[in-house]
């Protein structure tokens, strides 16, 4: 099964390192941000799982929750998580999938028939409060992920789902967005009461629209 975005992403159910969970249940009405790693133990993945713990606090003020799996047994993942809290100095606060199975993975379409010396690839899903998939990634094993980038993509589908409006080449927080061509001009002054500026026809710039 590949997932494409706009797809509803699969429920499941499977154990984890904070007990059994069942994966709309436990995602309720948040995003999600789901990423698999190729085994426990694994270097850039092991930078990558504190690098998200110690994203607690920008996660949750976003309605975001994290959950990573892998296809080691939950012994190992346990055993993982030491290694983890020590060397990057944080306290594991979200869920690691043990896929042992393999019945998650294949779920997501996280094997990849080019990939021999791990089974699972490094996806990234980006799961909307619908279950609907609006963004996936994938990395190869010697690059670790950008959790800035990820977290700029969620900054902004939560933007333009509100607003009649998509964010520009490298956008940040507090950056002026396009509007969108959907928005006829003579509906643009009272749209967009912070003002706009019409470069060409198609490119019509505003301040973020839910920023005072």
């Amino acid at each position: 099964m590949t997932l494409r975005l706009g797809d509803v992403a699969p429920n499941f159910q499977a154990s984890t390192t904070q007990g059994d969970i069942d994966f709309y249940n436990w995602a309720g009405n948040h995003w999600v941000v789901f990423y698999s790693h190729p085994a426990d133990f694994t270097p850039v993945c092991t930078t990558e799982l504190g690098r998200t713990a110690a994203l607690k606090e920008e996660f949750a003020k976003r309605n975001v929750k994290p959950i990573a799996l892998s296809i080691d047994p939950l012994d190992s993942h346990l055993d993982w998580i030491k290694d983890i809290e020590e060397t990057q100095e944080v306290k594991m606060n979200f869920p690691v999938i043990a896929d042992h199975d393999r019945k998650v993975a294949e779920l997501y379409d996280m094997i990849h028939p080019n990939q021999t010396d791990k089974v699972t690839v490094r996806s990234v899903f980006i799961i909307d409060p619908n279950k609907k998939v609006r963004l996936t990634l994938t990395y190869p094993p010697s690059t670790g992920r950008n959790f800035h980038e990820i977290l700029r993509v969620i900054d902004s589908l939560q933007l333009t789902d509100n607003y009649s409006v998509a964010t520009p080449v490298d956008w940040e927080q507090g950056e002026d967005v396009v509007i969108s061509p959907s928005v006829p001009d003579a509906d643009v002054p009272a749209k967009f009461p912070k003002g706009s500026k019409t470069i060409k026809p198609y490119l019509r710039m505003t301040p973020q629209p839910n920023l005072d």
